[in-house]
């Protein structure tokens, strides 16, 4: 069989002396089995190698794939007579060396399984993999560290988070088991290379914004027994938040509090902006109140996200508190407070708040102040106010005013003024412009591609994300679902009972040239609406669920959201291009402006 060499000199001497150890037990075994008659001792020469099953050697590769390995030959025939003894003796050696077989008839079966699993993994084929380290396991022999590894790589490759099989998370969670229990028995050196590895590798994916990849190294690292340190924690939750992974975040935020660390401010103020990407301001808002200092940062933070999330009198209550509470804001501040009541429509509120700068607190507002107030009329579409606004400053406004106008005009259908203001600031600055805005459209931002870009790499994928953790994803006017007949049935029952409650469907959005009642089952049909009925069949009755959609939602889904919400009695969270739709009794938390 095989024999494992350690990476250090003391470690092999250890290995040294536990051969020798194993040649007198069996050389006193052979003697008892010749005394006991049954067989001949001289058909049971003593070998003196350890049949140790092949292991890799770390120095010859960085990766599980590249093995080599000592091959002895095993003459141990005594072994096929100790039925009661063989367990023992198997697990005794696995234990202390990564893996074995003490069944001598067997070796040219197990030396071909082990191919067999070699190759499975090479062409990373899951499943028959585990059915070959089962079949091993069942001769007796148990694989070396090295395999499991490359096995748990393996693992990786798959979706295994959310969306898997039962079979899949049992068999998973089973060979961590394998993995810990190896190690524990394992030379410190030896399991310190791959732990480098795999930490390595942790690295790498964060870097590529691979978030699905990344969690499972953790819980291979967690696995051999290492603690990720909250460095690394903190990049992984930044990313969960600009994926919109919810349910990693949660398993991060876990992992971080586990540590038992105190965190400092800024540490708390990258929890907050996660779970506010993902949606979760309830837990958010935990994170600011277990806080146990805050600073004007920490405030404009949370502020900034009640209002991303449609929560902008929450948004505005914070910003009471914040003063009641005897702090003094600054113009940052202010400028989220802004936002917020842009959001919310309310500008009359924004315009006092904007006064009290420097009335109250003395703050000369800046360009970058002005400009925050022309966004605040103009979100809400109030764009003659909003250039009113512009033409009143008591000094010339810059070329981020008038982009600003010039964009959200755009957004709100007003072209004139949006051209009007694309000239001004082709004037006053000629690279704010590109092919895109001299044409009259909107600008692609080169964050919102990179966005879209690590959304794709980060193996989150899925419109419907809902209660029980897994993911499913739909497009529109896709008819091969399995369960297609009942998802839209369900959704014409409820289109019944929508149409009680006042809803009139906008057929005026379906840009085909058909009859309204094509147009009618066309959106109905929107892959929003289709996650919202697998969600209702999939999830506990009054479970709040979430759904993800890539392009912004319309009008009418909009509209049919709130009263089907309404009628379920559910909770939904609903996030498009744009922001997060909190969907309740009726309501939207975007106050039907996004």
């Amino acid at each position: 069989m095989y024999r494992k060499l350690s990476l250090f000199p003391r470690a092999n001497y250890a290995r040294e002396e536990y051969r020798y150890s194993s040649e007198r037990v069996l050389r006193n075994l052979s003697t008892a089995v010749e005394r006991l008659g049954f067989l001949n001792p001289n058909e049971c020469p003593v070998d003196d190698s350890s049949h140790i099953s092949s292991d890799i050697n770390p120095r010859a590769g960085d990766r599980f794939g590249e093995v080599v390995a000592l091959q002895t030959q095993s003459q141990s025939s005594w072994s096929r007579n100790l039925n009661s003894n063989s367990t023992y003796w198997t697990n005794s050696v696995y234990y202390r060396n990564g893996g074995s077989s003490w069944h001598p008839g067997n070796n040219i079966k197990i030396e071909e399984t082990l191919g067999e699993f070699d190759s499975h993994c090479e062409h990373y084929l899951l499943k028959k993999a585990l059915e070959s380290m089962e079949s091993l396991e069942n001769m007796g022999h148990v694989l070396d560290l090295a395999r499991l590894l490359r096995l748990a790589h393996l693992c990786g490759e798959e979706y295994t988070f959310l969306g898997e099989d039962k079979a899949l998370q049992e068999a998973k969670v089973s060979l961590q088991r394998k993995i810990t229990t190896l190690v524990y028995h394992s030379d410190a050196n030896y399991v310190k290379y791959y732990t480098d590895l795999l930490v390595e590798e942790f690295d790498a994916f964060c870097r590529q914004g691979n978030v699905r990849k990344a969690m499972h190294t953790m819980d291979t690292l967690a696995s051999l027994s290492h603690v990720v340190d909250l460095a690394r924690l903190l990049r992984l939750a930044k990313l969960c938040g600009e994926v919109e992974a919810s349910q990693e975040a949660k398993v991060v935020h876990g992992k971080i509090s586990s540590l038992g660390c105190v965190l400092d401010v800024s540490s708390y103020h990258v929890l907050i902006e996660m779970y506010s990407n993902c949606g979760l301001m309830n837990e958010a808002s935990s994170v600011f109140e277990e806080m146990p200092e805050k600073n004007l940062e920490t405030w404009y933070i949370l502020i900034r996200c009640l209002a991303k999330n449609g929560l902008g009198e929450d948004a505005i209550d914070m910003f009471t508190r914040f003063k009641n509470q005897g702090n003094k804001p600054n113009g940052r501040l202010f400028r989220g407070v802004f936002y917020a009541c842009g959001l919310l429509g309310d500008v009359d509120e924004g315009l006092l708040h904007f006064m009290s700068m420097s009335k109250d607190y003395g703050i000369i507002p800046t360009m970058e102040d002005y400009a925050s107030v022309v966004e605040m009329f103009a979100l809400p579409g109030l764009l003659d106010e909003a250039l009113e606004f512009v033409e009143r400053m008591p000094m010339e406004p810059n070329v981020d005013v008038w982009e600003t106008l010039m964009n959200l005009s755009r957004v709100h259908g007003d072209l004139e003024l949006g051209d009007r203001c694309a000239e001004i600031v082709e004037e006053l600055d000629p690279t704010r412009l590109n092919q895109q805005s001299r044409d009259g459209y909107l600008p692609v931002k080169e964050s919102d591609v990179e966005k879209a870009s690590l959304k794709k790499r980060s193996g989150i994928h899925g419109l419907a994300r809902i209660a029980n953790n897994r993911s499913h994803e739909y497009r529109a006017g896709d008819t091969n679902l399995p369960e297609n007949d009942e998802l839209l049935q369900l959704l014409r029952n409820l289109r019944t009972h929508m149409v009680e409650m006042g809803y009139v469907c906008q057929t005026k959005l379906a840009l085909h040239d058909v009859d309204e009642e094509s147009k009618e089952t066309a959106l109905l049909a929107h892959s929003e609406r289709i996650a919202f009925a697998r969600a209702l069949l999939n999830t506990a009755p009054r479970h709040k669920f979430t759904i993800m959609k890539n392009l912004r939602v319309c009008t009418d889904c909009h509209n049919a959201f709130k009263i089907m919400a309404d009628i379920v009695g559910r909770e939904v969270v609903m996030r498009d291009a744009k922001r997060f739709h909190h969907l309740k009794d009726g309501k939207c938390s975007c106050n039907d402006y996004w």
